[in-house]
């Protein structure tokens, strides 16, 4: 029996340094998933559990530089691209991705910090908009940030929250396979129903709501989940349920962390530290 190969995932990302959220937590998902975890820094901040005060973005080209040199010697089978936070950051990325041209790439458009600080300037959503959306194979906002990619208010209702997916879809390129799974925790009720949506099949994904505070890089661990999982697994639908999966444990298991006063982490590692 041939040996499993062992995928390699990037993450393009923020450096969160209490490790809750950006590309520390996205290691620790992808590890825990069974991926290679490689890194690209598209900035650091000055962060902990309760604030965001201070933003440094890493200058365009280097960040280009550090893709070219990555891919040029590890095959990349997933990208996750978080926090990128400046336009000359979003076309470095863009450029780097449509030289290279993994099989995946994980588009998870972070705007606010949980702490509700500013993490993308403002001037830079078109960016992000013109220049990404369409390198995508997979999208993850959630409803705020589907309200900005969208111009318009975010959906406060399921039935809301199926045109919204839709729009989204039709703002990605039309060749291949893409995906949009718009993520619905803002919303209230005792599960947390994501959308799955490929422009025909939409698909619904619930999961009881887990009644933590912590919370901190919910988004950033999906979405790197899904990185890991899409070279694993025989579909999206598939790997999103998985993903969705080790999140709601994550989250359950969220509580037996003790870091920071804020919003917390969850636990990447739960099914591992016993």
């Amino acid at each position: 029996m041939a040996q499993r190969r062992i995928p390699n995932a990037v993450t393009i990302a923020g450096v969160d340094p209490s490790g809750g959220a950006g590309i520390l937590a996205d290691v620790k998902a992808m590890s825990a998933l069974g991926a290679y975890a490689c890194a690209v820094v598209a900035a650091l901040t000055v962060q902990n559990t309760q604030a965001v005060t201070g933003v440094f973005a890493v200058p365009g080209d280097f960040v280009r530089a550090q893709i070219d040199t990555l891919f040029a010697d590890v095959a990349i089978d997933a990208a996750k691209i978080g926090m990128v936070g400046q336009a000359s950051v979003i076309e470095a990325v863009a450029a780097g991705l449509a030289r290279w041209q993994p099989p995946h790439v994980v588009l998870d458009p972070v705007m606010v910090a949980k702490s509700g600080d500013p993490l993308l300037e403002k001037v830079a959503v078109g960016a992000l908009r013109e220049a990404l959306l369409p390198l995508a194979t997979l999208i993850t906002p959630n409803l705020p940030e589907a309200g900005v990619l969208l111009e318009s208010r975010p959906p406060d209702n399921l039935k809301e929250m199926y045109r919204t997916a839709e729009r989204l879809r039709e703002k990605m390129a039309h060749a291949g396979s893409r995906w949009v799974l718009l993520k619905g925790g803002h919303l209230s009720g005792a599960e947390a129903i994501d959308l799955l949506h490929d422009g025909d099949r939409m698909i619904e994904l619930p999961a009881p709501r887990v009644a933590t505070k912590n919370t901190h890089g919910t988004g950033c661990t999906l979405s790197a989940a899904l990185a890991a999982l899409l070279p694993q697994t025989a579909d999206v639908p598939a790997a999103a349920r998985r993903a969705k999966a080790y999140l709601t444990e994550a989250l359950k298991h969220a509580d037996e962390l003790n870091v920071g006063h804020g919003h917390g982490p969850v636990h990447h590692f739960h099914a591992m530290w016993k």
